[in-house]
């Protein structure tokens, strides 16, 4: 028998693996962050009955806000959430220029980490209204720096999904050979080199975590 390991330099292999340990029907229901979707441009993953984005660019995709889906309470059994997790601010965000911002030009971006936090909170409780009970939220997320400080999404993420009824099932990593990296002076942290795919399932009633 293949294990499965909570680490991969693959996030096709990643998300494979937790559809075949934790989707009893070996498909994703919803994408509400769908880009472009690359979680898909593959034989593996298959594409999800729902697909949505903010600002469409795939002619299937429908327009829609993650924080306030068109779907019914309780409708779906699985949903795959790649949100922003880039903080950046200023006159970057909008050039695109030698010297700017890299990482925010290429990707959606917030002024600050209470921003980011909220989007996140208030995803997860609209996630939590239209999956099934034991329905399945896989939620991908990265830490970042910002104002010279360490913040510890993946920490948040989890906290706030148990405060909003999920139970953490699992947990994997996505390392990352390279990364893009932005103008700074001098490094205060470790560059970080890895990222999250959360799997969290929506309970019904609270069952306290046993830390004995």
């Amino acid at each position: 028998m293949k294990v499965i390991k909570s680490i991969s330099y693959d996030q096709i292999e990643i998300i494979n693996n937790i559809i075949n340990l934790h989707l009893n029907d070996n498909k994703i229901d919803c994408d509400p962050t769908y880009s472009t979707g690359v979680f898909y441009k593959n034989d593996i993953i298959n594409e999800p009955k729902y697909k949505f984005d903010i600002k469409p660019q795939i002619k299937d995709v429908k327009k829609a806000d993650c924080r306030n889906l068109p779907l019914k309470d309780n409708s779906i059994n699985s949903i795959i959430f790649d949100p922003p997790f880039v903080v950046s601010k200023g006159p970057s965000l909008k050039e695109n220029k030698k010297g700017s911002n890299i990482i925010s030009s290429r990707f959606s971006s917030y002024e600050s980490i209470p921003l980011l936090w909220k989007f996140y909170a208030d995803s997860i409780k609209e996630f939590y209204r239209v999956l099934k009970p034991n329905g399945t939220l896989i939620f991908k997320c990265q830490d970042t720096v910002s104002g010279g400080k360490n913040y510890f999404s993946h920490n948040y993420v989890i906290n706030k999904a148990i405060e909003n009824g999920f139970y953490t099932k699992d947990l994997f990593i996505l390392l990352a050979k390279s990364r893009l990296i932005g103008k700074m002076k001098t490094q205060q942290h470790a560059r970080k080199f890895h990222s999250y795919f959360i799997v969290f399932k929506k309970q019904t009633v609270n069952i306290p975590y046993d830390i004995s």
